[in-house]
């Protein structure tokens, strides 16, 4: 029902059953990993008013005690999330989570876990504030930077008309209107983030 994709890894399918309702992917060497993506298979959805709470565990390196953690969740509505859990930290612990004591892994696996539940029961937890990774933001970053990098470069080639020599086949573009375009464009993308969708 479930899959987990880190990656650089092959994609797991075959979550280890803890309970009927509760099943852990084990990653190993998770120190290395800064993101997961836990979703749906498409072969059997959630029953009708129920989803898939997502936790992350891993040993806590001064107790060795396991620590879990609420990273958010998944529906048929919401098939897939990505978690961001680089940089998760022992306090940031869940008080209440739904496995239990389970049996102690090497210190170098972490697990994902997935509890099916009641929808009205996940919309109350809180998840761990910066497990969540937001698209809109990678979006705006990304292009933020693409936007830097193009004027950049273009600038780069820019020459006063006394420095230009006579090219037939060149096309030449003011440096101005690639700076009014480089402006507009940030305007439009600070008012709405999907202007370009549209």
């Amino acid at each position: 029902m479930f899959g987990c994709i880190v990656a650089g890894r092959l994609v797991q399918t075959d979550p280890v059953p803890v309970s009927a309702d509760k099943f852990v992917f084990n990653l190993p060497d998770f120190e290395q990993v800064n993101h997961v993506v836990v979703f749906m298979l498409g072969t059997v959805p959630f029953p009708a008013g129920m989803g898939g709470a997502v936790y992350f565990s891993f040993p806590d390196p001064e107790s060795g005690a396991v620590v879990w953690q609420l990273l958010g969740f998944i529906t048929n509505d919401k098939p897939s999330a990505i978690f961001k859990i680089s940089g998760l930290k022992p306090g940031d612990a869940s008080t209440a989570h739904p496995f239990g004591c389970m049996a102690q892994v090497p210190s170098s696996v972490a697990q994902v876990g997935v509890s099916v539940e009641s929808l009205e029961q996940l919309v109350q937890q809180s998840p761990v504030s910066n497990a969540a990774v937001s698209s809109v933001d990678s979006f705006l970053q990304f292009s933020q930077k693409m936007l830097d990098s193009l004027y950049n470069f273009a600038a780069s080639f820019a020459l006063t008309q006394a420095q230009m020599t006579p090219a037939p086949s060149e096309t030449f573009v003011p440096s101005s209107c690639l700076l009014r375009w480089y402006e507009n464009f940030q305007r439009r993308l600070a008012q709405n983030p999907n202007f370009w969708k549209s």
